[in-house]
């Protein structure tokens, strides 16, 4: 499995359509949507993913009214969907023995079984292998996009409250959840973060906690505030990470993001994090939330990527569904 950052031939996005994810805010949802469209059509291709006819159209309206060309750079998509959080129902896509691009059918249960029907997200990367006409391999294990993130060096973090979770593989000890993760994702080691943060329905994926920036890299985020109930928890999982060596035996770099400022809804602590950014080809897309520490993650994001250009997101309201940028996309690489 490639890093985040190798080069991409598209990103692809789910249209948002379930109401449901965003209770009472659902109206504000697509043109948060079309705006990360927008900024990711700058860098490369989009795939959008659509469930019908209606919806394309829907879609193409609201895109049409950008004051940035994008339908150029989109193709859609007819593949219906329960939800729109493409990296924890779409494919991951890795590279064969052969250096060929290679779809893997990971099994979706919907965050161990939180929401039903989730039957159209399971089966959404047998309908994209068929669209594309590559080839699908199905690794017979549950696994989010979300809650892996690679270097593409042969290591990947993970956290220990998704993986092993009775919810998602309960057959499996975590010694065969490391060895299905080398097989199918072409990795040597696995690092474990311990849980995610307050809030998060995925209990603990990791791309709102610790993501490689470099193969050598990782950036973190940080509570500052020791009265937040997300202040041990990060300074555990910050622990572990500076116990970490990458493949060399050498620890890796240590970056930090700082968290934003706890975001409520209806009296819901919500899942709001600067590690759920997305890297694209030229383009580094941000979640902010309105507030101080906004400029200080885009700040430090800035820095990481200084050959991108980070494109800040206005995420308040998009996260009520309980994910942002990195939840909603994924990347496919470029055919070698």
């Amino acid at each position: 499995m490639p890093a985040e950052w190798e080069p991409h031939e598209a990103t692809w996005i789910g249209w948002p359509h379930n109401k449901g994810h965003w209770p009472g805010k659902y109206d504000f949802i697509p043109a948060t949507f079309a705006a990360i469209i927008a900024a990711l059509a700058m860098s490369e291709k989009v795939y959008l993913t659509v469930n019908d006819q209606q919806m394309e159209e829907e879609a193409r309206l609201m895109l049409s009214m950008l004051p940035v060309q994008v339908l150029n750079q989109l193709t859609f998509f007819h593949i219906p969907t329960d939800a729109s959080w493409s990296r924890d129902h779409g494919p991951i896509f890795v590279y064969d023995e052969k250096q060929k691009l290679t779809l893997l059918n990971f099994t979706f249960n919907a965050w161990g079984e939180k929401y039903h029907p989730f039957d159209r997200d399971n089966a959404v990367p047998e309908q994209i292998a068929k669209k594309l006409r590559l080839p699908l391999v199905t690794p017979h294990m549950v696994l989010e996009g979300g809650s892996i993130d690679v270097n593409g060096a042969g290591s990947l973090l993970t956290t220990e409250q998704c993986l092993l979770n009775p919810n998602r593989n309960p057959s499996m000890s975590k010694e065969q959840i490391e060895e299905h993760l080398k097989n199918y994702l072409g990795i040597s080691q696995v690092l474990w973060l311990n849980e995610g943060i307050v809030g998060d329905d995925t209990d603990g994926h990791v791309d709102d906690l610790a993501r490689f920036v470099s193969t050598n890299t990782i950036v973190t985020v940080l509570e500052s505030n020791p009265n937040d109930e997300n202040y041990a928890i990060l300074q555990e999982n910050y622990a572990r990470l500076k116990q970490m060596k990458n493949l060399n035996g050498e620890p890796f770099e240590l970056i930090t993001l700082p968290m934003p400022e706890p975001v409520y809804f209806n009296n819901q602590r919500l899942p709001a994090s600067y590690a759920n950014f997305y890297i694209a080809n030229s383009v580094v897309l941000v979640p902010i939330f309105n507030c101080s520490q906004d400029a200080e993650a885009l700040r430090t994001l800035r820095t990481l990527f200084p050959q991108h250009r980070v494109v800040s997101i206005d995420c308040v309201d998009l996260v009520w569904g309980l994910g942002t940028i990195h939840c909603s996309t994924q990347q496919q690489p470029i055919q070698r």
